[in-house]
């Protein structure tokens, strides 16, 4: 275990050892004394926030009296929407959930960390890995659900098929480092987010400390935003169909 087990990864270790190493077992991994982490519990907890405060919200919603929470929630719709649109295109109403899935959790996680007694789990690397990941799989089963498995390959070839012995390895490589840029970009810009607000509060408890803060906040909505605008160029990229 890295770093300070928070308070509630306590409560899992205490209560949920059990659960925990289930799921090591099922990834054939040995069993821990205390197998929760924190990255782990706080992605269990942002998953059960945003499925209770939506699944709250689905039977209020009203198109004639809609309240405070609805209305920030359709312009955050009609942000990703827009956002979908000028990047994918016409067809960015198919991919739209998960754009919207990806930008609310990666932003959840980011912005947990400013509540104190938690921390962002994308601060850990094996968060934003995990999220890159998704991303990964999930452009490249759209563009094949798009274009077909061999148009879909032909986008690996280039324009020109003469290049083909050239442009295939490279297209490989550039497809293969997204998921460590994304990783990367993220786990960076949060990390030393985080170290850099801890530091100035155990410094002094007044002013800086909350422009830090809110520097904290900022990064925590570009990261969440970067993250969606690469994960629909990516979409766009697999789903174009070459003419």
């Amino acid at each position: 275990m890295h770093g300070t087990e928070l308070w509630l990864t306590k409560l899992f270790n205490d209560h949920l050892a059990s659960l925990g190493n289930f799921f090591l077992g099922l990834v054939h991994m040995p069993p821990e004394a205390r197998p929760w982490v924190n990255h782990i519990t706080m992605q269990v907890l942002v998953a059960f926030l945003i499925i209770v405060i939506f699944a709250l919200l689905r039977p209020r919603l009203s198109a004639d009296r809609p309240g405070k929470f609805q209305h920030t929630l359709e312009l955050i719709y009609d942000f990703v929407r827009g956002q979908a649109d000028e990047q994918v295109g016409h067809e960015a109403h198919r991919y739209l959930a998960f754009f919207g899935t990806i930008f609310i959790f990666v932003l959840c996680m980011n912005l947990i960390g400013v509540v104190p007694g938690f921390e962002s789990p994308t601060m850990s690397a094996p968060v934003p890995l995990g999220c890159a990941l998704a991303t990964f799989c999930y452009y490249n089963v759209v563009g094949v659900q798009a274009n077909g498995i061999f148009k879909y390959m032909g986008h690996f070839v280039g324009p020109i098929p003469a290049m083909a012995p050239l442009m295939i390895p490279i297209e490989i490589v550039s497809h293969l480092a997204r998921p460590l840029s994304l990783t990367l970009r993220l786990f960076a810009n949060m990390y030393a987010g985080e170290q850099v607000t801890m530091t100035f509060l155990s410094l002094t408890y007044f002013v800086v400390p909350a422009i830090f803060m809110g520097l904290h906040v900022f990064v925590a909505l570009l990261q969440a935003y970067i993250f969606m605008l690469l994960t629909m160029l990516y979409v766009a990229g697999s789903t174009a169909h070459e003419h």
